[in-house]
């Protein structure tokens, strides 16, 4: 058999394409055997053919790959292999006609699962007969023609995933098989292997040139409803016997624009039903997508829903701090949902501790916690003997035995030792050496393990059944990845070489933070990453897609460059970037014109300066807390020269006289103010090589310089921050992203907000990874606020997310501000904003953001109650879930309605349906 290859490709000079695949003919999948092609000029296509010997007929797989000479690239087609079935019993050529599927275009991302697996979802196949032989029902068109071996036959193939669950694809064209352009008379394409759509037809005419087009086909009204636009295809003249054409098309060309959708955010644990237990739990999440129907949104957001059990106190509340990056927390278990307790006193309290949780209107963590851990031991307990016997679960436990027995092993070694700091477990469990022999079925106290086993079971089919009853609906749900992992946590635990353990990952100062954010989790070790291919982050994302199809990455920055913090600071000041590229001391002293260390690096602090921080008490600050440097310098004394070492005295101090604590409070942040007065801070690898300290204008020290030091410091800093690591950054972001964006087809969506380097935007639009813009920080510098008109397509526009206040709460905390967003951006020039953000405010932002050209407009829940002064909670500022400002926030925010109800608000889920209408958004074409 002859395969031919043919594509239609303007190249520049130095340019050539190859074809690579799974052949030796092919370079069996090494590039630098791959099948060169050949270029002809005047047609601007490049071609090449092989032969095939019996041995390989069967299916082929490849890719086209456009190499540069210029520059060594190696740029291989987006999307999956092309495959193509050769059949020496039908044909002796096969001519495959395709286009080069670029990348970065918009229309690629419809081919991830939110769209194939949700949003498009094609109906399953009651009874139907392989596609090969579907012949159409009376009165409508062939679903798929196939012509003898004998005639000229061209397979029309086109990837589509845009296509509504209730319609089909047609062809439509010239010559009499493809119906002479009667509408009535197009061949409709099988959906067999959707997105890709394809019919086999046999031309009346093949000796005359064909035009055609693709359309939308609607089988209930029998009938085109959508013929795409632009000029016909053509089908070139060829009368070769036993040869199949193979027109593998480029896009279809909707004449009504890009896609977009509208969604819901909402965490998992502030979701309100009279069925949970003071908590949300996974069933839940079907009221909140009956919901999302009701109102015409696609797309219900969440934010992580890992295991994060480490204290049990409500420090665990903190949804970014999971002991394993695999499991689910047990507080979404609903307990109904596994089995009925069959102790009448134990079901009869179970009922009474529901009650009680649920008339909380917050979520009660601890209480909660206890609750589901006293009935998860008793359904344990009752159904043990059956759920161990039950194949699913053997299956499960097979399938992910890799995390879930060390996840087993590392929570009950928790509460054996009631310590999540495995460094504190007796030496023989400081490593996951014993895992197997811990979880074996008959250790004496398998239970201890057992247990954790059936919870996470259990979790997973009811997230699962969750998530396909929301794909049943149309609805995506999207899940969250935080950037960073649980310093005690299992993954830890396992594989330590990953991560800088002593390191701590953070953000530097932003919006929500003066003095940056300290996560305290450890950084990630890219460099022995790399070396098994990401083989953690693609197990990861795996794990992620089992229960998504959109993605959040959180943080998404940290790919470019982490804000790495020394382990001596609690906050977040005196990071730097790593990776990154600091200066030596030789480049400082050549940039500022001198170079003095102590000035430079270490505290700066004068008696003037602790006036002003502490006042009157400045001199019992310095007897107990500092010496003199001479000179007029100050310096801390030995036992308290860092943070953590000030934060454990403070600590000590508070425990000891609980009545003070707010003294102590505003004494500690004085001294860690203190602590951050350098300019400079000394890298952590590299000997005599320095980071500028981030926001340095901002410090005393800074302020203090010479006017010339100022100028050449502040030149220096800009270059640092702004300019010099812009490359660097991007180079580091196209290694490590593709691992992760291409190890699933999830949609993916990156938190990119605070100081993004300028390379990020096109990295991210290069890999097909949305972006998102808060209107309230704005990408922008030289803007106030953003405007979600002015979002491109491939982003994600919301007024505010979980780090913020909501729309309500934010229209009180600065009138001078608001004043000038309700004119500004809202339009209402030289107009006096309200006191209160009043619901046609709040409908205002919210019909801005569903008119945005953004892929995706997504609200957090409590904005869009503001629209109805009936619904909306009466207090605004309880609606925040996090402030980011304070590290020890307590997680506890719950919906304030119960989504049973919220189902049944026909009035205000009519209004915001016909929102979405006016905006276009529930609209496929």
């Amino acid at each position: 058999m002859i395969l031919r290859f043919t594509l239609p490709f303007r190249t520049a000079w130095g340019q050539r394409l190859v074809v690579c695949g799974g052949l030796p003919s092919l370079g069996s999948w090494n590039l630098a055997e791959a099948l060169s092609l050949h270029y002809a000029p005047d047609a601007g296509t490049w071609s090449q053919e092989i032969s095939l010997p019996d041995d390989q007929l069967g299916t082929v797989e490849y890719k086209y790959v456009l190499l540069d000479e210029r520059d060594g690239g190696q740029n291989w087609e987006w999307g999956p292999n092309r495959t193509i079935t050769a059949d020496a019993g039908r044909f002796t050529r096969i001519v495959l006609e395709d286009f080069w599927r670029a990348p970065a275009l918009p229309e690629n991302e419809l081919h991830t699962a939110a769209f194939t697996r949700a949003l498009m979802r094609r109906p399953e196949k009651k009874g139907v007969a392989s596609a090969t032989t579907i012949t159409a029902s009376s009165g409508s068109p062939p679903l798929l023609e196939r012509g003898p071996g004998g005639e000229a036959t061209v397979r029309f193939q086109l990837t589509a995933p845009r296509v509504d669950s209730d319609h089909l694809l047609c062809v439509l064209g010239s010559d009499p098989a493809l119906g002479a352009w009667d509408a009535q008379k197009a061949v409709i394409l099988s959906d067999e292997s959707y997105p890709t759509w394809c019919a086999d037809v046999a031309l009346e005419n093949p000796e005359r040139t064909v035009q055609y087009k693709y359309g939308i086909w609607d089988p209930r009204e029998k009938k085109i409803i959508h013929l795409e636009a632009g000029e016909d295809r053509l089908i070139y003249p060829s009368a070769d016997r036993r040869t199949l054409r193979v027109k593998s098309d480029d896009q279809f060309r909707y004449p009504t624009g890009h896609w977009r959708g509208a969604g819901v955010a909402l965490p998992v644990f502030a979701l309100r039903s009279r069925r949970g237990l003071g908590v949300g739990e996974f069933p839940d999440l079907k009221l909140l997508v009956d919901w999302a129907v009701n109102t015409g949104l696609q797309l219900v957001q969440v934010l992580p829903i890992n295991d994060t059990v480490a204290t049990h106190t409500w420090v665990d509340s903190y949804p970014y701090a999971a002991i394993s990056v695999f499991a689910l927390h047990p507080q979404y278990l609903s307990l109904e949902a596994v089995a009925e307790l069959q102790d009448p006193a134990a079901r009869q309290e179970l009922e009474r501790l529901r009650d009680e949780l649920n008339a909380k209107d917050f979520v009660d963590y601890e209480p909660v916690m206890q609750a589901k851990w006293r009935f998860i031991r008793l359904l344990y307990q009752q159904e043990k003997v059956r759920f161990l016997q039950d194949p699913a679960f053997q299956a499960f436990r097979q399938e992910q035995r890799a995390w879930l027995e060390p996840y087993a092993a590392f929570s009950a070694l928790r509460d054996r030792y009631q310590t999540a700091d495995f460094q504190q477990w007796p030496e023989e469990f400081r490593t996951p050496a014993r895992v197997s022999e811990l979880v074996r079925p008959d250790a004496p106290d398998f239970d201890d393990f057992g247990i954790h086993f059936f919870t996470q079971f259990h979790l997973n089919r009811q997230l699962r059944e969750a998530v396909d009853y929301a794909r049943q609906r149309g609805v995506v749900v999207k899940g969250d990845l935080p950037i960073g992992i649980y310093r005690h946590s299992v993954d830890a635990w396992t594989q330590p070489e990953l991560y800088h353990m002593h390191q701590q990952a953070g953000a530097p100062p932003d919006d929500f933070s003066v003095t940056g954010q300290n996560w305290r989790f450890p950084t990630y070790n890219w460099e022995r990453m790399a070396e098994d291919g990401y083989a953690w982050w693609k197990q990861r994302m795996g794990h992620l897609a089992r229960y998504f199809d959109a993605l959040r990455i959180d943080h998404i920055l940290g790919f470019f460059r982490i804000w790495e913090i020394p382990g001596h600071s609690v906050e977040g000041l005196l990071g730097h970037f790593s990776p990154a590229l600091p200066l030596h001391r030789h480049e400082i002293e050549q940039r500022l014109g001198w170079f003095d260390y102590g000035r430079l690096c270490e505290p700066y602090i004068r008696w003037h300066i602790l006036q002003d921080l502490f006042h009157a008490q400045a001199q019992a600050v310095f007897d107990e807390f500092m010496e003199d440097a001479g000179h007029g310098a100050i310096r801390l004394k030995e036992p308290v020269r860092t943070q953590r070492q000030l934060e454990e005295v403070f600590a000590e101090k508070m425990a000891q006289d609980p009545g003070n604590v707010d003294h102590y409070t505003w004494l500690r942040t004085g001294l860690y103010r203190l602590v951050n007065e350098v300019l400079f801070v000394p890298d952590d690898l590299q000997a005599d090589f320095y980071h500028p300290r981030i926001t340095v204008h901002l410090s005393r020290s800074f302020q203090e310089l010479d006017e010339e030091s100022r100028r050449r410091m502040w030149d220096l800093y800009v270059d640092f921050f702004f300019r010099r690591h812009e490359d660097f950054w991007r180079r580091q972001g196209l290694v490590k992203l593709p691992a992760v964006r291409f190890a699933t087809d999830m949609l993916i969506c990156g938190e990119d907000l605070g100081m993004v380097p300028e390379s990020v935007p096109g990295v991210m639009k290069a890999l097909g990874i949305l972006g998102l813009n808060i209107q309230r920080m704005p990408s922008d510098p030289t803007v106030e606020f953003g405007h979600p008109g002015a979002a491109p397509y491939l982003s994600v526009v919301s007024p505010g997310s979980h780090d913020m206040s909501t729309v309500r709460g934010w229209w009180e905390e600065d009138r001078e501000k608001t004043q000038r967003f309700f004119e500004y951006t809202l339009g209402h020039h030289g107009e006096q904003a309200p006191l209160f953000c009043e619901p046609w405010v709040a409908r205002e932002i919210t019909a801005q953001h569903l008119h945005s050209p953004a892929m995706w407009a997504i609200f957090p829940l409590q904005d869009l109650l503001a629209m109805d002064a009936r619904l909306r909670r009466q207090d605004p500022l309880a609606e925040q879930i996090n402030v980011p400002a304070n590290p020890q926030h307590f997680w506890k925010y719950r919906f304030h309605l119960p989504l049973e109800d919220l189902r049944e608000e026909v009035g205000f889920n009519q209004e915001m349906r016909q929102l979405v209408e006016r905006s276009g958004r529930n609209r496929v074409y």
